[in-house]
């Protein structure tokens, strides 16, 4: 397990509420018992359980819902998520949330992302680069003295995009909303646009015309696709090339060949689908398929707080479920790098960072 923490990985699906820490839940869900809100011990034995039924999953969603509805707990939260992906060596992490309005708090779906951003800043026990290299001279100026700075002083470094949430609840209004905020934030790290929520609630065709805009106007889509059989929209979202999906769990023949032609890069998440019945068992879990005849994929956490998770767990899930060694598994990540959501630049200082990795580990 310790060459897999060591090993530079790359994060492309981890939903920022599902990865709160079980701490930080705790003493929340503390503070919402004494002010009456929640009944607290109704909750604690739920954070404190490690391997948490279905059933206990969807009611910590629940909880983590309550919790997450004012500027300071998304700032915190943000910035604690970000700083426990670097302490096992994630070097580039995709952040998705669903922005999220509370008009009793005063907050928005604008304000719930400044405060996102907000986290994004407070990180302290890394350097951090969320902001786009090419946006101007004086960003990538600092950009060039944060390298040489990390350089200098040996620390970590993590760069960290934002991906916005359309979720299945959400009409067309609200979910062109979202694109438009995403668009607006461009400056401030937001890259794309993803489409997730309870896979049985809302229509494709809804989400369509957000989506269609936001590939046109440059963003990157990603869609949670066949967490269920629904064999109608699966088809349609493959038509709709998106540059990844997410799960692909519940394909029929065709649908896989239509991916496999497609080479639509897959976000796999070993432990989720498992967890939440998805998947039943995972000596059968497509990966296998899917990396036999090296289809573009990238394992990932999803929930890493909701599912006891981390990314470095589910690396060593794959390589003992699936008998890969170290060098397949250090390939594995590596190619992540070639599906992320960020610029040419970025891309090049990830393969530098896992050359020179390849070296150190010798790989």
């Amino acid at each position: 397990m310790e060459w897999l923490v060591s090993m530079p990985k790359v994060e492309l699906h981890a939903h920022l509420n599902g990865s709160i820490r079980d701490s930080t839940l705790l003493e929340l869900a503390r503070v919402l018992g004494e002010k009456g809100v929640i009944v607290f011990s109704d909750v604690e034995h739920v954070i404190r359980k490690d391997d948490r039924s279905l059933v206990e999953v969807f009611k910590l969603f629940d909880l983590i819902h309550i919790l997450t509805t004012d500027h300071k707990t998304v700032t915190r939260i943000t910035k604690e998520v970000v700083e426990d992906f670097a302490a096992e060596n994630v070097v580039y992490l995709e952040l998705r949330t669903t922005p999220k309005r509370n008009d009793s708090k005063g907050m928005s779906k604008r304000s719930y992302m400044e405060a996102v951003v907000e986290g994004l800043r407070a990180v302290t026990t890394v350097d951090i680069d969320f902001l786009p290299h090419k946006l101007d001279a004086r960003a990538s100026a600092n950009s060039s003295s944060a390298n040489h700075s990390s350089h200098e002083t040996k620390r970590k470094k993590i760069y960290v995009r934002l991906l916005l949430s359309i979720d299945r609840r959400e009409t067309t209004e609200a979910a062109m909303e979202t694109v438009k905020l995403a668009l607006e934030m461009r400056d401030l790290g937001v890259v794309g646009i993803d489409l997730s929520g309870n896979p049985i609630v809302g229509e494709w065709r809804t989400f369509l015309p957000a989506l269609k805009f936001a590939q046109e106007q440059g963003l990157y889509t990603t869609l949670h696709c066949g967490e269920v059989p629904n064999h109608e929209e699966i088809r349609s979202m493959l038509d709709f090339q998106p540059q990844r999906i997410g799960h692909a769990c519940c394909f029929d023949e065709e649908e896989w060949r239509k991916l496999k032609s497609s080479k639509i890069p897959v976000e796999i998440c070993l432990t989720s689908n498992i967890r939440t019945d998805t998947i039943s068992s995972i000596d059968i879990h497509h990966f296998v398929d899917l990396y036999n005849v090296n289809h573009p994929l990238v394992l990932c956490t999803d929930d890493s707080g909701v599912f006891a998770t981390s990314l470095s767990k589910e690396y060593k899930l794959a390589s003992s479920s699936f008998g890969l060694g170290k060098r397949e598994m250090f390939e594995l990540a590596r190619t992540g790098v070639e599906f992320i959501f960020a610029d040419d630049g970025v891309k090049q200082e990830l393969r530098e960072i896992f050359n020179s990795a390849a070296k150190k580990l010798e790989m």
